[in-house]
């Protein structure tokens, strides 16, 4: 059979302007998809209108449930700085309260709870909603495990000085203001994160110091300060004089400003602090306020120093100790002139050396 039979037997052929130009849609196919298209919304509007209906009540009590939450934490933390500055009602427990060391730890607790709280709220609602479109949460969830236990497997130091820095902040362990040991650095505080503390040194360098490193902290601003001053006598003094001359300007200097307000505790005498052959040591003693130990110190040496040289009680090594003491012999340490230092001493002529003989 020819080619040109088979074309004609499977009918005429379209032209090529048949072929080219697509249908233009009627206006009864518009119908055909509007009528479709209805019945398919009448047949479905009332399920998404209750899953429309669902989300949104789950937004708004997530909404409403995150206010509520953020406000309670925000009072709950105004009440315990409020409760800070009651400790003590005496003037130690006024004065043991920082403000700036308040608010900034009032601030790094009232973000954490904060941040916590709508980080629980709104994941939770999340999830309500992926489930109310039937989305299985299972594979999610699984997924979500994973990488949180590979994120934190990767950042546990991360993690490590995140959760001491809560603790730290929780436990008022050191704030703003405070001088403290860390161990791997010392310093003043004058910032405190939730991840690095920072420390200003004795030259004024900056210690950035990683809240997970701190193995143990000595706050040396917290409480009352101990000022003690070591006084060595001569062991021949008067102990009742030497006790009356310190008592004396213990009771000056408490009553003077400033130091009346440095100094929490009366200056006390505790006595003898050793007993030596040529010497004795009086210790005094005071409770200051933190950090002013060195200064209280200072002033109380200089105070008993000149109190001393007034009432002629001497101090070992000090001037009034050397003034009876007799002046030193300068040639008590020489050795005696040597007779065979003089070649023409008998000694020097008799360790001479013969003269060499001649012969003829």
């Amino acid at each position: 059979m020819s080619l040109s039979a088979v074309l004609s037997a499977d009918g005429p052929s379209p032209t090529p302007s048949e072929s080219g130009t697509p249908r233009v849609p009627t206006l009864q196919d518009a119908h055909e998809s509007a009528t479709n298209a209805a019945g398919w919304v009448e047949q479905n509007w009332s399920t998404w209108l209750a899953i429309g209906l669902r989300v949104l009540l789950i937004l708004v009590i997530a909404t409403v449930l995150r206010v509520v939450v953020r406000r309670a934490i925000t009072k709950l933390v105004d009440r315990m700085s409020r409760t800070g500055q009651a400790v003590d009602g005496s003037g130690l427990g006024g004065l043991l309260v920082n403000v700036e060391r308040r608010r900034q730890r009032s601030q790094a607790i009232g973000s954490v709870l904060r941040s916590v709280a709508s980080f629980l709220i709104l994941g939770t609602a999340a999830l309500m909603i992926l489930g109310t479109f039937q989305i299985n949460l299972a594979p999610l969830l699984a997924s979500a495990g994973v990488a949180g236990v590979a994120i934190g497997f990767g950042a546990r130091n991360l993690v490590t000085d995140f959760l001491s820095g809560v603790f730290m902040i929780l436990e008022d362990q050191y704030g703003v203001g405070d001088t403290v040991d860390a161990g791997v650095a010392s310093g003043e505080v004058i910032e405190v994160g939730l991840r690095v503390t920072k420390l200003r040194g004795d030259s004024g360098e900056i210690w950035y110091v990683r809240n997970g490193e701190v193995k143990r902290i000595g706050n040396l601003s917290q409480g009352w300060a101990t000022a003690g001053v070591d006084v060595t006598v001569r062991s021949d003094e008067d102990l009742e004089r030497v006790k009356a001359t310190l008592t004396e300007v213990a009771e000056r200097m408490t009553k003077e400003e400033p130091w009346n307000e440095l100094l929490w505790s009366a200056i006390e005498v505790l006595g003898l602090d050793s007993v030596l052959l040529d010497s004795m040591v009086v210790r005094v003693s005071a409770k200051t306020m933190p950090g002013k130990s060195l200064t209280v110190e200072r002033e109380l040496r200089w105070r008993i120093k000149r109190a001393f040289d007034a009432t002629g009680i001497r101090i070992v090594g000090g001037a009034t100790a050397m003034e009876d003491a007799a002046a030193a012999d300068p040639t008590a340490g020489m050795a005696a002139p040597s007779v065979y230092s003089s070649t023409l001493s008998p000694q020097s002529m008799a360790a001479s050396p013969l003269p060499p003989s001649t012969t003829k």
